[in-house]
């Protein structure tokens, strides 16, 4: 009885290379039950050195549609996928499963792995060797294979907060609309592109399920080198980690639309110290306080809770007149300016009346962790932290004093902020003892542990701002003796 696609179109991609043995048996075995109308079978070639692509011309299977196709030259195993699954996609497939064409996977499996993508109950269906562990080994599966196989899916399993058998299995399949929101073809064409797809799932949140396979391990030759493979893996995981930390920014694991790069959108940082901490604890009730930047809009409330009156502001331009505020706050805004010396010059214009406090917050590009990366050669930009995408200018303690002092500021004070742990890896004990190691680091170097650098300044009165004060106090007292 054939199988009910339920209106769905399968594609069953087979990846072969140096396969002429076996891509005869693979095609013989796949179930009857798949011979029908909706299904196609594509074999690509990737360039193999013996007669694959001619012998795949020869076979005829009955009920099957098949199409054949040879790289021009070696994509590697993951280029191939690539070349599979953008096929599926452009021909209006629903489903594509992966087979590989030395028949370590059984095609006779085909029919019960993609009956949950049938039934839409997930988005990715991968046939596990690991469910039942004993049997990988009855199968063939080398025990050195067997054993680096479940080392490597603990530590991917730990990494992604997942609960998978195995990571390493090459028998998947996966609803086409799944891999449309993916960057699969962002990935490397090395083995290793399992573990990338894998992540870009997860980290859209879409889903997988395994279902058990036999495992089968006859002469084929293996192409992969096992020692580089696992450190490929690792590296990979270590990125998806830096990249999700806002270390690194690695397009690969993109796969949420991002807002778009700009303004200071950002949620509170509070409970630890922090720019937001120190604004609602610098602010003074009673008083008017300006609050520019990252999070702005979000602090008028707990602001306004002590007593503060608080406007926000997270724009670029500077009002003309700010002499009603007793304090401004400059949250991690001043890095994203394109002219931040005109804009400093033009806030002390517009504050040189009264000049207020003015507390300006910025990542400082002289944190130890930037520093190894331009130890290492590394200069990587990320959608937060040091490196924002979003940021143009980039600033040390040294060179934010500057800049200040040459616009024509008092400095007042000048201090680091750690980093914000708990934003990063969670409100827990870990992330609060590293708060407290790295303020105790900052005492002790604070140009190369702070992650933020703070500054209280106030800006001097303008030559023509302190001439119109001159003549204003001089009129008075005239006034005064006359």
């Amino acid at each position: 009885m054939p199988f009910d696609l339920a209106g769905k179109r399968l594609l069953v991609f087979v990846v072969a290379y140096n396969a002429e043995k076996t891509i005869a048996s693979v095609l013989r075995r796949i179930p009857a039950e798949l011979r029908q109308p909706g299904v196609e079978v594509l074999i690509i070639d990737d360039f193999s050195k013996d007669q694959t692509f001619a012998t795949s011309l020869r076979l005829q299977e009955e009920g099957l549609h098949v199409t054949r196709l040879r790289t021009p030259e070696n994509q590697g195993y993951g280029g191939n996928q690539k070349l599979g699954y953008r096929y599926a996609i452009d021909h209006g497939f629903d489903i594509v499963a992966l087979l590989h064409g030395d028949g370590q996977y059984a095609p006779e499996k085909l029919g019960d792995l993609a009956a949950p993508l049938v039934a839409e109950q997930a988005d990715a269906v991968f046939g596990s060797r690991m469910i039942r562990k004993a049997e990988a080994l009855k199968g063939g599966m080398p025990l050195y294979k067997w054993a680096g196989n479940q080392v490597l899916s603990r530590f991917q399993n730990a990494m992604l907060g997942t609960r998978l058998s195995e990571f390493h299995s090459g028998y998947r399949l996966y609803s086409v609309a799944a891999l449309k929101q993916i960057p699969f073809e962002r990935n490397s064409n090395d083995f290793h592109f399992d573990t990338e797809i894998i992540v870009q799932l997860v980290l859209r949140g879409l889903r997988i399920m395994e279902l058990p396979i036999p495992t089968f391990y006859g002469d084929e030759i293996c192409h992969v080198d096992g020692l580089k493979y696992a450190w490929d893996v690792v590296k990979t995981m270590c990125g998806c980690r830096a990249h999700s930390l806002g270390i690194f920014y690695d397009r690969r694991f993109e796969v949420i639309t991002p807002p778009p790069i700009a303004g200071f959108a950002q949620t509170l940082k509070l409970g630890y110290p922090s720019s937001h901490s120190l604004t609602l604890e610098s602010a003074r009730p009673g008083g008017k306080v300006l609050v520019w930047g990252a999070g702005s809009e979000d602090l008028r409330a707990p602001l306004a809770r002590r007593g503060v009156c608080a406007e926000a502001n997270e724009g670029e331009e500077v009002p003309p007149d700010l002499s009603s505020f007793q304090q401004i706050f400059l949250l991690d805004a001043i890095e994203h300016f394109v002219d931040p010396e005109c804009f400093v010059e033009k806030l002390r214009e517009a504050a040189s009346r009264t000049r207020p406090e003015i507390y300006i917050t910025t990542a400082n590009i002289g944190f130890f962790i930037t520093r190894f990366m331009l130890l290492v050669g590394e200069f990587n930009y990320s959608r937060r932290g040091i490196l924002d995408l979003a940021h143009t200018r980039l600033f040390t303690f040294k060179s934010l004093r500057a800049l200040m002092k040459q616009a024509g500021y008092t400095i007042l004070e000048s201090r680091g902020l750690p980093a914000p742990f708990p934003k990063s890896l969670g409100d827990n004990l870990l992330s609060r003892m590293l708060v407290r190691l790295n303020e105790i680091l900052i005492r002790i170097a604070p140009g190369l542990f702070s992650y933020e650098i703070v500054l209280k300044v106030k800006a001097q009165p303008t030559v023509k701002a302190l001439l119109a004060e001159t003549a204003e106090t001089s009129a008075a007292l005239v006034r005064e003796l006359g």
